[in-house]
């Protein structure tokens, strides 16, 4: 009876723990209760169950460097060169990887738009080990647009400290601000924003000194600009 109650635990549906229920009733009845494939159907769940003891697995956390999870990103644990088994993390970056047999692999975790990483030599025993927040990727570069602009004065130096807005402009002539910074003692700032066709009209203010210029991007490629303003050096 024990050994029923094993195959019990291990059933994963309704109709086998009926079946297996109906056994441990009637111990005496098994062939009446038992067709050849029902025997073989729970031979093999009372096997993945001791399998599934023998083996482990780890979880953990992708997430960017300012600790936001990454939606979606792809979880393989690869061992001697080849991807044994892989997850894809929920909505807030959390994943587990399960039924791995003991032994070290490599990580290997990766998002479109983001730099892949790996985490190597991970212990895997007879458990769920928690990486926590290890895995750790990068915003890749290569397919971000970044539009970079530098802020003069009409005799050409640099203003460092002027405000910077950036707003991107709809097609109903409408306009919604994506973000804000200040010109750095150089007068250059930086803007970055994910890959796609869209027009941006980019504000400096210094002084009651206003100016703007507008750059329509199309891909992922560093967009350049320079804005003049109207400022004069303090004597």
């Amino acid at each position: 009876m024990n050994y029923l109650n094993t195959i019990l635990f291990a059933a994963e549906n309704a109709e086998e723990k009926r079946i297996i229920r109906q056994i441990k009733k009637s111990p005496f009845s098994l062939r009446s209760i038992f067709s050849t494939a029902n025997f073989f159907l729970l031979f093999a769940l009372s096997c993945a169950f001791v399998t599934a003891q023998e083996n482990g697995g780890v979880k953990g956390k992708v997430r960017t460097p300012k600790g936001e999870g990454i939606a979606a990103a792809s979880v393989t644990a690869r061992q001697n060169g080849e991807d044994v088994k892989s997850t894809t993390a929920d909505a807030k970056g959390n994943f587990v990887l399960e039924n791995l047999k003991p032994g070290t692999y490599n990580l290997v975790f990766s998002k479109s738009g983001y730099s892949s990483g790996v985490l190597y030599n991970v212990e895997v025993k007879k458990k769920i080990s928690d990486l926590g927040e290890r895995l750790v990727l990068t915003i890749d570069q290569g397919t971000q647009i970044i539009i970079k602009g530098s802020v003069f004065a009409p005799d050409g130096r640099s203003v460092g400290g002027a405000e910077i807005k950036i707003e991107r402009l709809e097609s109903d002539g409408s306009s919604k601000k994506v973000g804000s910074s200040v010109s750095s003692y150089s007068g250059e700032f930086t803007f970055r924003f994910a890959e796609g066709a869209a027009k941006y009209r980019v504000t400096a203010s210094m002084k009651n000194s206003t100016a703007s210029k507008e750059v329509e991007v199309e891909s992922a490629a560093i967009y350049r600009l320079a804005i003049t303003l109207e400022v004069r050096s303090e004597k």
